[in-house]
């Protein structure tokens, strides 16, 4: 074999090494950064339902305070009791609320700060710090759940999630209310 055709061989081994090697290369960088998008993705899911469950649990709490005080519903706890655990939740919320700011695209902290703002004045409403009457009331949670429905939409959008809450297949829900009562 003359000294060409070894060239040429050497030449092609190399070749084959730097492309073997240059696939293998992109190939992981590629899978490299599937890996990160999809653990960051199951962060954000994880930071999402932690807010919404949290903020669902304050409006929960508030909703019992406010029932209480105006005697729609039987009292078992002191006020004191229900506002000390009203404090922790929304504590809670608060911390779901800063995972949300540190992995949430622009429009779900938008859809965040909204919420949140919905769901202080139904707090605001239920320890009394706001007055109102009782159909404020319930248009402060009408608010505040079609801000969650904003939130989930928002959300959805930033997890690459196809379909929507809300629209024509999901038309929009109002309050789940007791029928009135027969002594009123």
């Amino acid at each position: 074999m003359g000294t060409g055709e070894q060239i040429v061989t050497v030449a092609a081994v190399l070749l084959g090494a730097l492309t073997t090697h240059a696939t293998n290369y992109l190939m992981e960088r590629s899978r490299m950064r599937h890996q990160l998008i999809t653990r960051w993705d199951g962060k954000k899911l994880d930071a999402y339902e932690g807010y919404v469950d949290a903020v669902r649990t304050c409006i929960f709490a508030a909703v019992h305070l406010y029932e209480t005080k105006e005697g729609l519903r039987e009292r078992v706890q002191e006020d004191a009791e229900i506002q000390a655990h009203m404090g922790e939740v929304g504590r809670l919320r608060g911390r779901a609320f800063e995972r949300v700011m540190l992995l949430g695209g622009d429009d779900v902290v938008e859809a965040a700060h909204e919420l949140n703002a919905f769901a202080l004045s139904v707090d605001w409403q239920a320890t009394g710090k706001v007055h109102g009457t009782l159909e404020e009331w319930r248009e402060r949670n009408r608010a505040v759940f079609r801000s969650i429905n904003a939130f989930h939409e928002a959300a959805r959008a930033d997890l690459g999630v196809t379909g929507s809450v809300s629209g024509e297949q999901h038309p929009e829900r109002d309050l789940l209310l007791p029928p009135p009562r027969a002594d009123a």
